[in-house]
């Protein structure tokens, strides 16, 4: 048995004792399987329907789950049709949503531990990413999330490398200071701003083209994906290609997955891991594409030559000195499991 399967029989088996704490919660389902009655499974996430977490990511699940004709299908919500980040996390904890796509990062408000896949220049790559949920090493932040909040991990996958945009170049540690860039509020978020030497300025999301417009932030950090649908070339001149941090996104289940049969449970894994293998490819070719548009209209100055390794090895030295317990063990193991 490989490790991927050692590993989902180990999240099988230990959701039992939380999904008893929730039982009879789950709201996204229609039935059960008596009856040969198809069962309607919701999955929820953040991203507008072109992004290609939603394209390659969340659709591939739906298709590959109605494909697999075991009695299920998929109906997805994005946008946050179902609530931001930090309301559908208690929501599939709840059962109210069966699956969700988050970031790791969110997720920390419920475990900790888990937000560390989120740190800055944790991973060298997707490829690393991959290898550590692959790896016996990733059991210690999967089982830890399972039993903290009863919900499990079917998959991860980056949703592309976070760079800085801002008013002129970012190419080392030293380009930061004075500048007001916004990073997420989040805990992990704002550690990696220290990390890397940033004054952080909490702005959201919804709120940062006009945050930019006006002047109250000078720059600020997403992945090109993100950066091309809030269209913020219009209000910044500089890209600076730091690929700071991977931007990891969890495909999470509540109780819902003890409710499935094992054929189910199967067909829903398969689904997961066609999407994570979609949506890493997709974004390749998604930023691959956007970059060359921008660089032939000229809609911004693409920095590539950053110091990425002066931002490294002060993020990865300040973050080791700050973690703790659980935190630390995550930090070590990923480390361990470095592909370079």
């Amino acid at each position: 048995m490989n490790a991927r399967r050692t590993k989902r029989a180990a999240w099988t088996a230990l959701a039992a004792v939380p999904a008893l704490m929730l039982v009879g919660c789950s709201g996204g389902g229609s039935g059960t399987e008596a009856g040969g009655e198809t069962r309607e499974l919701t999955l929820a996430h953040s991203y507008n329907e072109e992004q290609p977490q939603h394209r390659c990511g969340a659709q591939v699940i739906a298709d590959e789950v109605a494909a697999a004709d075991v009695g299920l299908t998929v109906e997805i919500f994005a946008s946050s049709q179902l609530g931001g980040d930090a309301d559908r996390i208690s929501s599939v904890a709840a059962g109210d949503i069966d699956i969700d796509i988050q970031g790791a990062s969110a997720l920390g408000a419920v475990y900790e531990p888990i937000s560390v896949l989120d740190a800055a220049y944790v991973f060298e790559d997707a490829d690393h990413l991959a290898a550590f949920m692959e790896s016996e090493e990733s059991q210690t932040v999967v089982d830890g999330f399972a039993e903290a909040a009863g919900v499990q991990t079917l998959g991860a996958w980056s949703a592309g490398a976070r760079q800085f945009t801002a008013n002129k170049p970012i190419t080392e540690p030293a380009d930061l200071e004075g500048l007001r860039i916004r990073f997420p509020g989040s805990p992990q978020f704002l550690m990696n701003a220290k990390a890397m030497g940033a004054s952080a300025t909490e702005v959201a999301y919804e709120e940062l083209y006009l945050a930019l417009q006006q002047g109250t932030v000078d720059g600020q950090e997403n992945p090109i994906t993100n950066i091309k649908s809030q269209n913020l070339a219009e209000v910044q001149d500089y890209l600076s290609m730091t690929n700071h941090q991977l931007n990891t996104n969890l495909v999470i289940a509540g109780p819902v997955w003890n409710e499935l049969s094992e054929e189910q449970q199967t067909a829903l894994n398969a689904a997961v891991d066609k999407a994570v293998g979609e949506v890493t490819e997709c974004i390749a070719a998604d930023e691959e594409a956007t970059l060359a548009e921008w660089k032939e209209a000229g809609d911004w100055e693409i920095v590539e030559d950053v110091d990425t390794e002066a931002f490294r090895s002060a993020a990865l030295e300040y973050l080791e000195g700050e973690y703790s317990g659980d935190s630390l063990a995550v930090f070590e193991s990923i480390q361990a499991t470095a592909t370079n």
